[in-house]
């Protein structure tokens, strides 16, 4: 017994210097963990706040918020707050922002080549398969090639195909070709050219003015992109017919754009996290598109809005427009031309499995359901 206070003297010196030890690491560690820095980008969409749009912008930046774990977080503010929509990608550049959301279409001004990737029937591409031959067969390094030669210090992601936008919202319904000379339309990208071509005075106005000018007759007609937000821009209340299908932009998708400076600072596990938040967000996107543009549609219906098919003539005479359109630019453009040779030889052979490995839905669809009147858009 009278050997234990010697014993017990020596472990709790012992037990006393771990515990200093591990309090002091604990100081050295507990530091560094709180002052770990998050990373805020400030993003602006090209969409208004109430645009299913935005809302996808904002899915993509919370997938990228929940995933980086409070190391990086991606503030998305709806068209206006900080520049005009059609100035985001210069704002992206020159660091005003550090990015942003939109279409690329958007940025047709500044080079024809762009428009590719979402103007056109892309030779008979659906959207997903634009962003196939966008990522698998050379489309991205043409963009960036793009962005290089116009000294844009930004970083660019496609993602989430777009469901086939109509042709628009009309005063009178389109029974033929003749019936768009004259009228005053709205639309963007190279689709500009391609209702210009069929005799239209077209006027480029972003989403958020379209509704407006409808209104106030300084337009007769316009397209936007699909049933949800043409519902919640109020187009039913300014117009109330809708012609549905075209060519125009049956193969578009969205933009993520990164300030360069800012995406490049980042480190590596952060860059993989927003490039695979990307992946999951064109997917939830696309699936998100099916659930509420099919709810939408039924309640534009609800409301008293007239939907009709868009005569084949008129699709017929978008193509030919859009050829017209393309061996123009693809004379006096380069870039044009290669992206548009990239797109059609890609298209060529990915079209071609497609087209022999796809059932017609349509058969199915219609054995299970009766298309009977009124469910189905009329013949124009």
């Amino acid at each position: 017994m009278s050997q234990q206070p010697k014993q017990a003297a020596p472990r709790r010196g012992f037990l006393k210097k771990a515990v200093a030890t591990s309090v002091g690491t604990g100081a050295l560690a507990a530091p560094a963990v709180s002052r770990a820095q998050t990373t805020t980008l400030r993003f602006q969409s090209t969409w208004p706040a109430k645009d299913i749009f935005h809302e996808y912008a904002q899915d993509f930046a919370k997938k990228v918020n929940d995933m980086a774990g409070g190391r990086l977080k991606i503030e998305v503010l709806p068209a206006g707050s900080v520049v005009p929509a059609f100035q985001m990608l210069d704002a992206v550049s020159k660091g005003t922002l550090d990015g942003g959301h939109g279409v690329i279409a958007y940025w047709y001004g500044k080079n024809s080549a762009l428009a590719l990737w979402g103007s056109g029937p892309a030779f008979g591409m659906d959207p997903n398969m634009v962003l196939a031959w966008h990522y698998y067969g050379g489309g991205k390094a043409l963009v960036e090639e793009i962005y290089k030669s116009l000294n844009l210090d930004v970083v660019s992601f496609m993602y989430g195909p777009m469901p086939t936008q109509p042709l628009g919202w009309f005063k009178k319904p389109v029974a033929k070709v003749e019936d768009m000379k004259g009228l005053k339309f709205r639309t963007v990208g190279l689709a500009v050219d391609v209702f210009t071509e069929l005799g239209t005075a077209v006027n480029p106005l972003p989403g958020g003015e379209i509704v407006p000018a409808l209104d106030r007759g300084l337009i007769d007609a316009a397209e936007f992109n699909n049933a949800s937000s043409d519902r919640v821009l109020g187009f039913p209340d300014v117009a109330k017919n809708c012609m549905l299908q075209s060519f125009h932009q049956s193969g578009e998708q969205f933009e993520i754009l990164f300030n360069g400076a800012k995406y490049k600072a980042l480190p590596t596990e952060l860059k993989a996290i927003i490039d695979y938040a990307v992946q999951a967000a064109s997917a939830d996107m696309s699936w998100k598109a099916i659930e509420r543009n099919s709810r939408d549609y039924e309640e534009l219906k609800k409301a008293g809005v007239k939907f009709y098919k868009t005569p084949d003539a008129i699709l017929r005479a978008q193509l030919a427009a859009w050829d017209k359109v393309i061996e123009k630019k693809a004379a006096e453009n380069p870039m044009f031309k290669r992206v548009l040779d990239s797109q059609r030889a890609f298209a060529q052979r990915a079209g071609q499995w497609q087209s022999d490995y796809l059932v017609d839905f349509k058969m199915a669809y219609n054995h299970y359901f009766s298309r009977g009147a009124g469910q189905q858009p009329k013949k124009g």
